[in-house]
């Protein structure tokens, strides 16, 4: 029978942090390590940042963004054309996108995309109050910056009929962004030129 290495409260510490996405067990006990060896310049510091994300940063009740305050700082940022709304499926993206200073616009988090084999109805994301900011903001375009994945497009097709009433025009991304390739993971040259040259959708 194995025994255990490390103590119960170190185990704790590498069970968390094999958590995090990217991480599996053998990288979550490296991690695990350096963060013990170098307490001091890095645990220290990511304990405090981690306490006051935990006590301070909340969900925009305004388009889905992470900041510590409410609205967000892209909400209420005058300068951002009012009239446009960028959509995108996870806060990633959202971030994704401002990296790349590739819009000036405000945004809508849909809180990921529909997925009827995961179980992902439209319940589950913000669409209706998407729908509800396009008719009460004066919003002129709508331009669904979602991942080029089945659900992503399904995703697209659906709030585009939704949209049918309303006085907006809807675009997309255009060139740039490839089949089954996902916002986050794009630099911000190709974010910016797939922006530039959205299309009707």
């Amino acid at each position: 029978m194995a025994t255990a290495v490390a103590g119960p409260e170190i185990e704790r510490l590498i069970q968390l942090l094999a958590r995090l996405p990217g991480l599996g067990p053998r990288s979550a006990r490296r991690a695990a390590l350096h963060l013990i060896k170098k307490r001091e310049a890095l645990m220290a510091p990511l304990t405090a940042a981690l306490q006051t994300a935990m006590d301070k940063v909340q969900v925009c009740k305004t388009c889905g963004n992470l900041d510590t305050q409410n609205p967000c700082t892209v909400c209420t940022d005058v300068r951002r054309d009012p009239s446009m709304i960028v959509v995108v499926a996870d806060v990633a993206d959202l971030w994704a996108l401002e990296r790349a200073h590739a819009v000036n616009s405000r945004y809508h988090v849909l809180g990921g995309t529909l997925s009827p084999l995961d179980g992902v109805g439209p319940q589950d994301l913000t669409i209706d109050a998407l729908i509800s900011r396009v008719h009460d903001e004066p919003i002129k375009e709508v331009i669904l910056a979602l991942n080029a994945t089945v659900d992503g497009q399904t995703t697209a097709h659906y709030i585009t009929e939704l949209l049918q009433d309303a006085d907006v025009k809807v675009t997309r991304l255009a060139h740039g962004v490839p089949v089954g390739g996902e916002l986050d993971y794009l630099d911000e040259g190709t974010l910016a030129a797939a922006i530039k040259q959205r299309t009707l959708f």
